[in-house]
């Protein structure tokens, strides 16, 4: 098989690897990704961010189809701007797990995603915003954190790194929630069993994708379960141990464009004018999740 038709689904991380420290993307970075869909590729964004804080980004990559967000929870069309499928996090349980985390390290500082394509980041007294350039909601006091529908609670302790802070709360939530590590200064608890699998093997299948024709790439821990979805995990230079310890390769930073490197060695070439061929698809077995018609 040539290299460049290896991989149907390219799946990338935002923050941290095809997305600069500026929250910038590079012209090298859209060029590779216009040659992916030029050889008839798809590419899907795979974020820990909530829809609403995609839509631009989004915006800057002309997407107009799927993309997976909310560590997974969300799987949001950017054409019609809707979700297609999302799962919330009980707040109760929420509220809970916050309680149980404190007990064990101390006075922690939350903030929430709140669910849907219109949902905003609200954040509590104390909470700093790990991306200065996303805006955020502040509230007075926590109980107004769980006004609405929430994908994911963001927690940031005053101390404790974010390995220590992650390995704690995994220790006392138990089944409350799942707990990832998705960046500097980003612990968070997600609804149990959700990871960024779980999106990603629901928009693939919408796709008519599989995992054995997919290559993903990424830098966190919150990563792993993608890397263990996909057939090739490539993380970044800039990637946490964790994440390199089960990739299949790792590229340069995401500042050197790292994802682009990759991608001009798979699909090579600039990109040509022309229409784009059809889509390949890939069969497996269903999922037991469902995704909306």
């Amino acid at each position: 098989m040539a290299a460049s038709t290896a991989f149907s689904l390219i799946a990338t991380d935002l923050d941290g690897t095809l997305l600069r420290g500026d929250d910038t993307l590079s012209d090298r970075s859209l060029a590779a990704l216009a040659r992916v869909a030029q050889a008839g590729a798809r590419h899907l964004v795979v974020t820990g961010r909530p829809a609403p804080r995609v839509r631009p980004l989004l915006d800057d990559l002309g997407g107009t189809g799927l993309a997976v967000c909310g560590q997974g929870a969300q799987v949001y069309d950017a054409g019609a701007d809707r979700l297609l499928w999302s799962v919330t996090l009980d707040r109760e349980l929420a509220e809970t797990a916050l309680g149980k985390i404190e007990a064990e390290v101390g006075e922690l500082y939350a903030a929430v995603d709140q669910d849907g394509v219109d949902g905003l980041t609200l954040i509590e007294p104390g909470y700093l915003m790990p991306h200065p350039t996303l805006p955020a909601v502040r509230v007075e006091r926590r109980g107004d954190l769980w006004d609405r529908p929430i994908s994911k609670v963001l927690l940031r302790h005053p101390h404790l790194s974010d390995d220590a802070l992650a390995a704690a709360a995994r220790s006392v939530v138990g089944s409350l929630a799942t707990v990832t590590m998705s960046g500097p200064g980003t612990v968070e608890l997600q609804p149990c069993g959700v990871t960024k699998a779980t999106g990603l093997a629901l928009a693939a299948e919408r796709l008519g994708l599989g995992p054995e024709r997919t290559i993903a790439f990424g830098d966190m821990p919150n990563d792993i379960p993608m890397f263990d979805w996909a057939a090739h995990g490539v993380a970044m230079a800039n990637a946490h141990p964790e994440l390199k310890a089960v990739a299949d390769e790792v590229t340069t930073s995401n500042e050197d464009d790292g994802v682009a490197v990759v991608l001009e060695r798979l699909f090579g070439g600039p990109a040509v004018l022309g229409r784009q061929r059809t889509d390949r698809t890939a069969q497996y077995a269903p999922k037991t999740l469902s995704i909306e018609p």
